[in-house]
């Protein structure tokens, strides 16, 4: 049911296809973040629109509202939310570590206190396996530790042995056969930590992995570093996920290492805060002089944004503080994050990655192409 096949690969950079029971993910692959079982701004069908295939919950942010027994009474996240692709839900372990102030962890799990009403709550690895199969997504993630990046060596130790026996307790606590587990690589900046993870996450033959705790506050050379460690532990012939990055520069430089899976809130963040991507760089789209401009954000994409509106037209909306705004500019944003990894795909499969990496940096992507 949840097979991937690798069709392409130069280095070690691939593509492939990822099996879920609500259809296919072609990989590399870009997963729009819909927190609160919506992507910002967006309707199911507009997010199709960008040619997104799998979207990304939070399974933290569901239990505390609707709650799951909402979801499931309504047929599951799916049905709930209108959207018939692959979902994946994140287990809540990144949204207890933002809420550190809030929480305790011990052996067994984490208790914390609502960031909406101040109410307690407890997470263990089974719990958050329970809320997970009742939300209903295709691919689940285990309850991990998330831990700052700068903790000393026998902390992070413990940190990581922590996540490790939670994501066995996942494992033995999953019922449903329709739904992936993905259990999550921790280790900080430690490189045998790392290593160490990996490699006993490896045992559990999951359908696929993510590789969590980095981007939260470390030097770039560091992320890299640490991701060719997780990668290079993990098994071939399985999807990895690397969770909450970011920007189409930091997606070359991790598809090169090996990563399939991204999410991120930034283009869609952007999009709120007058921001577009382009092929030849961001565009704020508020500043004046797109006052009378008559073209659009890009005359080259072929989303809605760009087929029929023009920057004079956005910034207006902007600067009035209409909703459209937020609209047009994330149904463009999540587009051309969307075309961006196909063209990701298409380089590999020419062999031509690093070169379309070379000229992304200087604005010219698509002529590699």
């Amino acid at each position: 049911m949840f097979e991937y096949d690798i069709t392409a690969k130069e280095g070690r950079a691939r593509t492939g296809r990822f099996h879920t029971p609500h259809g296919i993910v072609d990989s590399p692959a870009f997963m729009p973040v819909g927190t609160n079982a919506t992507v910002k701004a967006l309707t199911p069908e507009e997010i199709r629109e960008t040619g997104s295939q799998i979207i990304l919950g939070n399974a933290y942010h569901l239990y505390l509202r609707p709650g799951a027994d909402v979801v499931e009474k309504l047929g599951g996240l799916h049905r709930f939310m209108g959207w018939d692709g692959p979902i994946l839900t994140d287990s809540g372990g990144f949204q207890v570590y933002s809420l550190a102030p809030l929480r305790t962890i011990d052996a067994d799990g984490v208790t914390f206190r609502s960031h909406i009403d101040g109410s307690m709550h407890r997470f263990t690895p089974e719990s958050t396996i329970r809320l997970q199969e009742r939300l209903g997504a295709d691919v689940i993630m285990c309850l991990d530790e998330c831990p700052a990046h700068d903790l000393p060596d026998l902390e992070m130790r413990q940190s990581m042995e922590l996540t490790n026996q939670w994501a066995e307790r996942c494992v033995k606590a999953k019922e449903r056969d329709d739904q992936a587990l993905f259990p999550i690589v921790q280790g900080g900046m430690n490189a045998d930590l790392r290593a160490e993870s990996a490699r006993i996450l490896s045992e559990f033959g999951s359908p696929g992995y993510a590789i969590g705790g980095l981007c939260v506050g470390e030097e770039k050379e560091q992320t890299l570093a640490m991701l060719e460690i997780s990668v290079s532990h993990l098994p071939e012939d399985r999807p990895r996920y690397l969770m909450g990055v970011g920007t189409p520069e930091d997606f070359l430089a991790c598809i090169e290492r090996g990563v399939d899976l991204f999410d991120c809130v930034v283009p869609t963040r952007l999009a709120r805060n007058g921001h577009c991507l382009t092929w030849s760089g961001r565009i704020s789209f508020k500043q004046a002089q797109y006052k009378y401009e008559q073209g659009p954000v890009d005359p080259e994409c072929q989303c809605s944004c760009c087929r029929k509106y023009s920057l004079a037209y956005l910034r207006h909306l902007f600067l009035a503080g209409e909703i459209l705004a937020s609209r047009l500019a994330t149904i463009h944003n999540v587009t051309f994050y969307q075309e961006f990894m196909q063209a990701v795909r298409k380089a590999i499969v020419c062999g031509r990655l690093r070169l379309f990496h070379e000229k992304y940096l200087t604005g010219a992507g698509r002529a590699a192409l």
